[in-house]
C-alpha cells in the first residue's frame, strides 16, 4: 500500500484524489487486510465531488507532501466517494453522531484494522485555526494513542459498536392511524419560518418531505396555515437565490434565513424532489410560477445533467476555477454590458446593485418581486435572461459528476415521468422511461441483482435499499403512464430479491444487503436524510402494488414495516415524514379506475382530468374494455357505459357511479378530502 491507487476508479471524487501524494485506497478487504498486516490504523476519508470543503481540505492538506507523508507512515488511507459508497457513509455518519459530534463532508474518520472507527470528525485546517486542531496535530495524537494507549482505543470501539447495532434495532409498535397525523402536522407547522418561508432558520434546506406532509395536513383538514407555509416555502424557494434564474435547477441548500445564499452545488435529488413537490402543488394552485420552475428545473436536467447514454449524472459542483458560486454570481458592470439600454429593468427585478448582495458580487434573485409581471415584461426579462445565460456559458463550469446513481435516477424518473403526465410533455416522460430503461440493461448485473453506481461504462458496488425502493416507485409511476405489464414484473422481481437479502426476519430492510462485503454493521432505519428513507418509500410501493395487483401480501408487508418503526414517532417524528406521507397512502388511497381504449378522445379527456386536482392518495388504474381488475377490488366488473369510456372513483370499499365527461371527474375528485 505504498502508493496512491485510485487511478483505476470510476468515481470523479475518487480520480480528482489520483494525483495526491497521500497512498489512498479504495475501500475494500484488501485494504482492510492491509491495514491489519501493517498494525497501523486506517484513516478513512469520506467526501464527494461537489463538496466545497471537501475541495479546501484537499488542497491544504492532502496535497500538501509534509503532510502527505505523516499520513503514508502512521495509517493506511482510504477514500471514499460517500454518493458511491452511501453504506460507508451512514455507518460512519452515525458513528461521529455517536460521538457527539456533527456531521458532514469530509467526513474524517480512525478506524481499527476491521474498520471499526474509535475518533473522528469534519474538516480539519493545516494548522490550528478557529478553534480546531491542525490535521498534523490531529494526526500524531491519534497515532499515539492508538499504539499507546489501546485499551482506550478498544473501550471506546466497545461502546461505539454496542450503540451502532443499537440503531439498527428501532423502537416498534402499532400500525400508525389517521388521527396520530394531524397533531404531527400540527407541531412541524410551528417549525415553519413565516417569514422568509421553509423550516427552521439557517442554513436551509428545502426539506420537500415535510411540506409534502404539511401539504397532506391541508388536503385533509383544509385549515388554510398548512397550504400558506407550503405556498410560502415555494414561492420563497422559486424566487430566492437558491434557484438559478438562468440555467435552471435548485441548489442544494440556502445559507442564511431568506433563501439568498445558496451552497451552489447542484444536486439530482433536490431536484427530483422539488419538482414532485411544485407539480403536487400546481395541480391545486395553477400557479404560473410553479409551471415555470417546474419547466426550468427539468429544462436543466436534460440540458445538463442528461449522459449520452440516457441516466442522468449526479451533480454540478459548487466552485469553478477553486472559487465557491463563481461561475453563477454577477457583477453590475456585467450585466450592463450584456444587456445594454434592457440592464436597468432588469436590474431592477433581479436585485442588482453596484455594491453586490454577496461579498461584492450579486446572486441573482426575485425574493423582492416575487410576484410575476404583466406578460410583456416577463417576456422582455426572459429574453434578458437568455442572453445573460450565452454570456455565462463562456465561462469555466463547474466541475460535473457524471456518474449514474440508481437511487437518485429512481427519484428524479418518478419526477420527470409524473410532471411530464400533468403538465402535457410526453418528450419528458419519454426521457424518464429511457432514463430506466439504461439503468435496467446496463446496472443489472448477471445474478439479476442492480448495481448502485454506473459510469465509463462500468456498474458497480452493492445496490442498497433506496436503489430498489426508489426505482419500483419509478416503474410504478411509468406504469401508471403506460400500463405495461412488464413495469409490474420488474417491480415484483426487485422486491423479491429484497425480501432474500435485505429483508430483516424482525421487521422491516436492512440499508446493505446480506452480502456486502467489509461492512461492520447493517442499518435499518426510516428516518429519511438528504433523500428519502428506503423503507418509508417501501410503504407507499407495496401499497401501490397490492392494489393494482390484488396481491394482500403486499400490503401486510407494508404494514410490517409501519409497525416495525411507529415507536419511533415518540422519539422523534422529525425525520420521518416519507414514512408518515406513505403511510396516509397506505389507509386512504383514492383510486381513479379509468375503463376505456387509450388512444379514444373521451378516455384521454378522462385521464387528463384525473390529474387535474391535488390529491397526494391518487392511483390511477387504466384498463381497456375486457381485460378485469383483480377480483378483490371494489371496482372490478366495471366497464364501459354505453360504449364510452368511464371512470370509477373507489376510496375504500365504495366505488362512484360510473362517470363519463371529464368535469364531473375533476368536481368529484375536488370533494374529497
Amino acid at each position: 500500500m505504498d502508493t496512491n491507487r485510485l487511478c483505476d476508479e470510476t468515481s470523479p471524487y475518487l480520480l480528482q484524489h489520483r494525483d495526491n501524494p497521500v497512498h489512498w485506497q479504495p475501500w475494500s478487504e484488501a485494504a482492510l487486510a492491509a491495514a491489519a498486516a501493517s498494525g497501523k490504523p486506517i484513516l478513512l476519508s469520506i467526501g464527494y465531488a461537489a463538496c466545497h470543503w471537501c475541495h479546501v481540505m484537499a488542497h491544504e492538506c492532502f496535497e500538501n507532501p509534509a503532510i502527505a507523508a505523516r499520513m503514508n507512515e502512521l495509517f493506511i488511507n482510504i477514500k471514499v466517494d460517500r454518493e458511491e459508497r452511501p453504506d460507508l457513509d451512514q455507518i460512519y455518519q452515525q458513528a461521529l453522531a455517536l460521538m457527539g459530534e456533527q456531521g458532514g463532508w469530509p467526513l474524517t474518520m480512525f478506524l481499527t484494522s476491521a474498520g471499526e472507527p474509535f475518533w473522528g470528525g469534519t474538516y480539519f485546517p493545516p494548522e490550528p485555526r478557529w478553534g480546531r486542531p491542525g490535521f498534523p496535530q490531529v494526526l500524531e495524537a491519534i497515532s499515539e494513542a492508538y499504539h499507546a494507549r489501546r485499551a482506550d482505543v478498544a473501550q471506546n470501539v466497545g461502546v461505539l459498536r454496542e450503540a451502532l447495532t443499537r440503531l439498527g434495532r428501532p423502537q416498534s409498535g402499532g400500525l400508525i392511524t389517521r388521527h396520530q397525523l394531524d397533531p404531527i402536522a400540527e407541531r412541524l407547522l410551528r417549525e415553519t419560518d413565516p417569514i422568509n418561508g421553509g423550516i427552521g432558520t439557517a442554513p436551509k434546506f428545502p426539506q420537500c418531505g415535510i411540506l409534502e406532509l404539511l401539504w397532506r395536513a391541508w388536503r385533509r383538514t383544509r385549515q388554510r396555515p398548512y397550504a400558506d407555509a407550503v405556498v410560502k416555502a415555494l414561492d420563497a424557494m422559486s424566487q430566492g437565490g437558491i434557484y438559478d434564474h438562468l440555467g435552471g435547477g435548485f441548489a442544494r441548500y440556502s445559507t442564511d434565513a431568506r433563501w439568498l445564499v445558496p451552497h451552489f452545488e447542484k444536486m439530482l435529488y433536490d431536484n427530483a424532489e422539488l419538482v414532485d413537490l411544485l407539480t403536487l402543488v400546481w395541480q391545486e394552485t395553477a400557479s404560473p410560477l410553479y409551471r415555470q420552475r417546474v419547466d426550468g428545473t427539468v429544462g436543466w436536467v436534460l440540458r445538463e445533467m442528461l449522459t449520452a447514454e440516457g441516466g442522468f449524472a449526479s451533480s454540478l459542483d459548487a466552485d469553478s476555477e477553486h472559487e465557491e458560486g463563481k461561475f453563477y454570481v454577477w457583477s453590475e458592470a456585467e450585466i450592463d454590458a450584456v444587456l445594454g439600454a434592457r440592464a436597468e429593468m432588469f436590474k431592477r427585478f433581479y436585485d442588482v446593485t453596484r455594491q453586490g448582495n454577496w461579498e461584492g458580487r450579486t446572486i441573482l434573485n426575485r425574493s423582492a418581486t416575487p410576484d410575476l409581471a404583466d406578460e410583456a415584461t416577463e417576456r422582455e426579462l426572459g429574453e434578458c435572461r437568455s442572453l445573460l445565460l450565452a454570456a455565462r456559458a463562456k465561462r469555466v463550469r463547474p466541475g460535473w459528476d457524471d456518474k449514474v446513481l440508481a437511487d437518485w435516477n429512481g427519484l428524479m424518473i418518478a419526477a420527470m415521468a409524473r410532471a411530464g403526465l400533468v403538465f402535457d410533455r410526453p418528450e419528458w416522460v419519454a426521457a424518464a422511461r429511457n432514463a430506466f430503461e439504461f439503468i435496467c440493461r446496463a446496472m443489472t448485473g448477471a445474478d439479476g441483482r442492480l448495481r448502485h453506481s454506473w459510469r465509463s461504462g462500468r456498474a458497480r458496488h452493492p445496490a442498497n435499499l433506496d436503489d430498489y425502493a426508489n426505482l419500483c416507485r419509478a416503474a410504478l409511476v411509468l406504469h401508471e403512464i403506460a400500463d405495461d405489464e412488464a413495469l409490474l414484473a420488474r417491480v415484483e422481481g426487485w422486491l423479491e430479491i429484497l425480501d432474500r437479502h435485505y429483508r430483516d426476519p424482525a421487521g422491516g430492510y436492512f440499508f446493505s444487503a446480506d452480502d456486502t462485503p467489509a461492512l461492520i454493521t447493517r442499518a435499518k432505519t426510516a428516518a429519511d436524510a438528504a433523500t428519502p428513507a428506503g423503507n418509508g418509500t417501501l410503504v407507499g410501493v407495496l401499497a401501490r402494488l397490492a392494489m393494482v395487483t390484488g396481491n394482500d401480501k403486499y400490503r401486510a408487508t407494508a404494514e410490517e414495516i409501519v409497525t416495525t418503526f411507529s415507536g419511533e414517532l415518540g422519539r422523534n417524528f422529525f425525520p420521518l415524514a416519507t414514512l408518515l406521507n406513505n403511510v396516509e397512502l397506505l389507509i386512504e388511497p383514492v383510486q381513479i379506475i379509468l375503463v376505456g381504449d387509450p388512444t379514444d378522445a373521451g378516455f384521454s379527456a378522462l385521464r387528463r382530468a384525473a390529474y387535474r386536482g391535488s390529491l397526494p392518495n391518487r392511483v390511477v388504474l387504466a384498463r381497456p374494455p375486457g381485460r378485469d381488475l383483480p377480483a378483490t377490488h371494489p371496482a372490478y366488473g366495471k366497464g364501459l357505459v354505453d360504449g364510452r369510456a368511464a371512470a370509477y372513483v373507489c376510496k375504500g370499499p365504495v366505488c362512484s357511479l360510473p362517470i363519463v365527461e371529464p368535469e364531473p371527474l375533476v368536481a368529484t375528485l375536488a370533494d374529497i378530502r
